[in-house]
């Protein structure tokens, strides 16, 4: 059964387009991840599925609700955690809690369980009398998300929820959405971090507010087309921007010390690759295919559109 379901979805803003004809059928206990750069149209998404904004066109269906007829009704079966998710700094951890179990209208005899219940979901119990605005980031994303959770939601909707968290308060904060799924709530979550993609069952690229990949991590690196080859020399960053001017039918990456180049044809890429490093002077201590990972997938499908958007731009403006 589908907990959310779009059907031709679009919101425009004037003459700015942006989400496009979206198509989703998110299925119930499932993390589903929406990737995209910024402008993609994530948080646009997330608000006409949580009834925040309406539509321009089409449809959408959220925990059997539909969200332009019946957003009120919505609100009962979902949660959602905005990228500022409004936390009063000067009420303490548990009175953060309380407020939003009124807001949700929890009724009394239920509160304390709950809130016990998420204090030690979340590790928070040792802070619960803590003001929220002395907390940490990671420790502040986790009352967000006891606050969207304290009314029991069936969907629960983060938006770039571990944006500047550090890399332990995530992976915590990961551990408790896993643990949410196996009690069958569904999350749907956006990220820019894409080694955070790898945990979603399935997940959307999104890209100017249109589709361009849908499917498991896996599916997802399926459409890089060709194979990814990795570059190591003594001068990478130089090499990157090299290989970018001269391998014009390749897509160029530059990871760390590694120079990552997404080609349609590896083996002409390998030749043009070494020869071009040899002619430059630099140093090359390997050459080798390996697997795509989501962020180079990413950047292969997303940099022909972004070319081939400037390019239409050009073509309007001459």
């Amino acid at each position: 059964m589908s907990a959310i379901r779009t059907t031709a979805l679009r919101r425009t803003f004037g003459e700015v387009v942006a989400v496009d004809a979206l198509e989703l059928d998110v299925a119930e206990g499932e993390i589903f991840g929406l990737v995209g750069p910024d402008g993609a149209g994530k948080s646009t998404t997330m608000r006409m599925l949580t009834g925040i904004l309406p539509p321009t066109s089409g449809q959408a269906e959220v925990a059997g609700c539909d969200v332009v007829r019946d957003p009120e009704g919505l609100k009962a079966h979902i949660g959602y955690m905005s990228q500022r998710f409004g936390l009063y700094p000067d009420l303490t951890v548990i009175e953060n809690i309380d407020f939003y179990a009124d807001i949700y209208g929890v009724p009394s005899r239920d509160r304390a369980v709950r809130t016990e219940r998420l204090l030690g979901f979340s590790n928070l119990t040792p802070f619960q009398h803590r003001l929220a605005g002395n907390l940490s980031g990671g420790m502040k994303q986790k009352l967000g998300l006891a606050c969207a959770l304290i009314h029991t939601p069936r969907v629960l909707f983060l938006d770039e929820p571990t944006n500047g968290v550090d890399p332990v308060s995530r992976r915590d904060f990961w551990r408790i959405l896993y643990q949410l799924v196996r009690e069958g709530v569904t999350i749907f979550v956006s990220t820019a971090y894409l080694d955070e993609a790898e945990r979603c069952n399935r997940l959307a690229l999104l890209h100017q507010g249109r589709l361009l990949g849908l499917g498991t991590p896996d599916e997802v690196k399926q459409l890089m087309p060709g194979a990814l080859l990795e570059i190591r020399t003594s001068a990478p960053r130089r090499t990157a921007l090299l290989l970018r001017e001269k391998l014009a039918q390749a897509t160029v990456g530059l990871f760390g010390d590694r120079v990552h180049v997404a080609a349609r044809d590896p083996a002409a890429a390998e030749t043009q690759a070494r020869q071009l490093v040899a002619d430059a002077g630099f140093e090359l201590h390997s050459l080798r295919p390996i697997e795509p990972s989501l962020e180079d997938v990413f950047v292969s499908v997303i940099a022909p559109q972004t070319a081939a958007d400037a390019k239409t731009r050009v073509s309007l403006n001459t």
